[in-house]
C-alpha cells in the first residue's frame, strides 16, 4: 500500500509560480510511475503531467506544455510539479497518483493510489 501527501498549493497571482511535492511512503516509490491530475470546479478531473519511473521519460497534456515541468527523486520519494506562468484556468486541486507501469499514463483509472489532494487557485 502507498500513501501520498501533496503539499506546496497556494494562492498566486496570474504569471506566478509554484512548485507541488508529493511525498509517498509505503511502498517501492522508485518502481512507480507517477502522475499528476487536476480537477477544478464543476469539471472533470483531467490529466496534467506523468514521469516514468527513472525520471527519463515525461508527458504532458497540450494546456500545460511549455509552462509546467515534472520531476522526481528517488531518493527522497518525492514526485514535483514546478508550475510557471500561471493562469487562471490552472485553478484546480492537484493530486498526485501512482501506477506500475507507463502506458496509459494520463487514464486515472489506471492509477493505483492517490494522494488527498492540495488546492491551487490563480487570480486575475
Amino acid at each position: 500500500q502507498v500513501q501520498l501527501v501533496e503539499s506546496g498549493g497556494g494562492l498566486v497571482q496570474a504569471g506566478g509560480s509554484l512548485r507541488l511535492s508529493c511525498v509517498a511512503s509505503g511502498g517501492a516509490f522508485s518502481s512507480y510511475a507517477m502522475g499528476w491530475f487536476r480537477r477544478a470546479p464543476g469539471k472533470e478531473r483531467e490529466f496534467v503531467a506523468a514521469i516514468n519511473w527513472t525520471g527519463a521519460t515525461t508527458y504532458y497534456a497540450e494546456s500545460v506544455k511549455g509552462r509546467f515541468t515534472i520531476s522526481r527523486d528517488n531518493a527522497k520519494n518525492t514526485v514535483y510539479l514546478q508550475m510557471n506562468s500561471l493562469k487562471p484556468e490552472d485553478t484546480a486541486v492537484y493530486y498526485c497518483a501512482a501506477k506500475p507501469n507507463f502506458p496509459a499514463i494520463a487514464y486515472a483509472g489506471k492509477y493505483d493510489y492517490w494522494g488527498q489532494g492540495t488546492q491551487v487557485t490563480v487570480s486575475s
